[in-house]
């Protein structure tokens, strides 16, 4: 294992251990709004700040970002982490067992080192660039769906930008009719991970944030995916609208939903 990855796995499990043990007692989570329908607990704040420590004893020089905590400039920019500490806030808060730690690091702005972790199933999904993808040291693929018929997708509600619902209504009756189904899990990095892991066909959802989607990203594209905007092409990162899958699905999903949705969603 790549030796970055692995403090990225040692950083991971050890804010799961934070999360599972509040686990066992819902009642002392102190959830804050922190935007609208956007929620923060004080679990994510402390399982950041582990994820924090842990990366920053191995490599001092590093910056950070993340969802939490914000940004920490190190000397050495050429490495950023994108820390998603407990991406899923709302099922852990509800008690929905579906939520996972997700840690990727850039070097020189390309994602190289990807971990998503989900502690409630012990699963783990760790990425080196250049070296494909795997699920507890198994390799993983994406699967081989060539066609949105057929297909299962995830996606996510645009609980966040409800302004886009009607235009996100529209791709989502462009896509179902097509489709044998699709899910709405609540964890948008639990999404591409199993995108990656050949679980579901693909993944659509808008509005997302880099720490979000940067550890998955590289799962996808190292599974054999693709990971792409809109309108198909690679502005993902900057306008937060992601589709993920095989190149020939992604392709596909992008010809049905482009004619639905607005121009704003198409930057």
């Amino acid at each position: 294992m790549h030796p970055m990855l692995n403090i990225a796995v040692r950083a991971a499990r050890n804010a799961g251990k934070v999360i599972l043990r509040a686990c066992e007692d819902l009642s002392k989570i102190e959830a804050q709004q922190k935007g609208s329908n956007d929620f923060v607990t004080n679990i994510d704040k402390d399982a950041e700040a582990i994820i924090r420590d842990t990366i920053l004893k191995a490599f001092p020089n590093h910056s950070l970002v993340g969802e939490e905590l914000g940004v920490i400039e190190g000397s050495d920019a050429d490495y950023q982490w994108v820390i998603d500490p407990l991406d899923g806030t709302t099922n852990f808060i509800k008690g929905i067992p579906h939520f996972a730690v997700s840690i990727a690091l850039k070097v020189k702005g390309r994602v190289d080192q990807a971990v998503i972790y989900d502690p409630i199933r012990s699963e783990l999904f760790t990425a080196s660039r250049g070296q494909g993808a795997q699920l507890n040291n198994t390799r993983i693929r994406v699967t081989k769906s060539n066609d949105i018929a057929g297909s299962v997708l995830a996606t996510g509600f645009p609980f966040k930008q409800k302004h886009h619902l009607d235009a996100y209504t529209e791709a989502f009756k462009a896509l179902f009719i097509h489709t044998a189904d699709i899910r709405r899990a609540g964890s948008p990095a639990l999404d591409m991970a199993y995108v990656a892991a050949g679980r579901i066909d693909g993944f659509f959802e808008l509005g997302l944030k880099p720490w979000n989607t940067a550890a998955g990203e590289l799962l996808v594209k190292e599974a054999g995916g693709m990971v792409m905007d809109f309108a198909g092409g690679a502005g993902y990162n900057q306008s937060g609208n992601v589709i993920c899958g095989s190149p020939k699905l992604c392709q596909l999903v992008v010809k049905e939903i482009r004619p639905v949705l607005t121009e704003s969603l198409l930057c």
